[in-house]
């Protein structure tokens, strides 16, 4: 049955579209001044996220890459000096990513190459680090907080990846809420009881801000050491970005969202919210807004979280209402800390997907940095 539409949500859909169109028009005006005038450049500069991890001589190590999905873990480790062995990955669409952006590494993708339940990793026995980010959503609050009984649950197939390669040593990442007290008894089942025979395992949280990244985002991290000799030299990562300086030295001040997306100074700056995956919710979403009171932030910095744009170009031809900066792709992926030349394969939503499922590359790059020193080689 059609939808039917009164006469008044006719005339104020019919408003909307002339407001739209008008915005479009001025946007297209400032434009073709911009150009008259030799202006082409109405923006400040961007942060090169390059800066925050710069590559590494490779260190020998080599490293491979469970639930890979865009390439955060993948990345960092790479700039951090070691040598990918394989990435498995379930989604096509990430695949898709990887190989676009590596042509020579080895990519499992797929429901059938990339599933890691049904994966067999003895080959891969003797790899120095194996690394990865089980799915969260068993554990975050968008995901309900099924824990292990959520089917979405593959911390059982790290730990028997880790068990079947027996790497020197392990990274895992997921989110905060893993350490709640209500997922105590999980931890220790699942990760600690079957790892800790074998492996020292450390368990710490940290924030992308506090490395560069212009994104309030913070993520908890499990290392774990098979020789009691690389253990001794963990030390955790510390911050390299913040308003105050500490014991280790003077730090660099945070990168904040307007300016690292290069926007003009309005009074009020400040890191990004955290960016919601576009895979994430009921249905799939062009957005990256997670939160009412993320929503005040993004208004404060006068920044659109909705409606994200395949390029800079499509963004701005679509100013929304209030004015607001839209945001691109590249755009968001710059505030998740990805380098401007690493591309994402399909839809917005599915980009937005893989850039908000991410570990943030510089922090994946300083976890990578402490584990090589770890091991004995950097």
């Amino acid at each position: 049955m059609a939808y039917e539409l009164t006469d008044e949500q006719r005339d104020r859909y019919r408003a909307t579209a002339i407001r739209s169109q008008l915005r479009k028009q001025e946007l297209l005006r400032f434009h073709v001044e911009d150009a008259e005038d030799g202006n082409h450049q109405r923006f400040g500069e961007r942060l090169d996220v390059n800066e925050l991890m710069p590559q590494l001589a490779p260190n020998g190590l080599t490293s491979l890459s469970l639930f890979s999905g865009g390439g955060g873990l993948d990345l960092g480790f790479e700039r951090a000096g070691y040598k990918h062995s394989a990435s498995f990955e379930i989604l096509d669409i990430c695949g898709e990513t990887l190989r676009a952006n590596r042509p020579s590494w080895d990519i499992h993708a797929g429901t059938e190459a990339g599933d890691v339940r049904a994966a067999r990793f003895t080959p891969f026995r003797g790899v120095d680090v194996v690394h990865g980010g089980p799915p969260c959503q068993p554990f975050s609050v968008a995901g309900k907080q099924a824990g292990a009984d959520d089917p979405r649950n593959m911390w059982p197939d790290f730990v028997r990846c880790v068990l079947q390669t027996r790497p020197r040593a392990f990274v895992a990442e997921n989110v905060p809420g893993l350490l709640d007290r209500k997922f105590e008894s999980f931890v220790r089942d699942n990760i600690l009881t079957p790892l800790e025979n074998h492996y020292t395992v450390f368990r710490f949280k940290l924030a992308a801000h506090e490395f560069g990244v212009p994104q309030a985002r913070r993520r908890v991290f499990f290392v774990g050491f098979r020789s009691q000799r690389d253990t001794a030299r963990w030390l955790q990562p510390v911050s390299t970005h913040g308003e105050t300086d500490t014991l280790f030295g003077a730090l660099q001040p945070f990168n904040l969202a307007r300016q690292s997306l290069g926007l003009p100074e309005i009074g009020f700056d400040q890191v990004s919210p955290t960016l919601r995956s576009g895979f994430t919710g009921p249905r799939n979403t062009t957005g990256v807004l997670n939160s009412k009171a993320a929503l005040n932030i993004w208004n404060q910095l006068r920044v659109w979280p909705n409606g994200v744009q395949p390029t800079h170009s499509m963004a701005r031809a679509y100013p929304p209402e209030n004015g607001h900066f839209r945001m691109s792709v590249a755009d968001c992926a710059l505030l998740q800390g990805f380098p401007s030349d690493w591309r994402f394969s399909g839809a917005v939503y599915q980009a937005l997907g893989q850039i908000g499922n991410s570990v943030c590359p510089p922090v994946a790059y300083a976890v990578a940095r402490q584990v090589a020193r770890a091991l004995g080689v950097a």
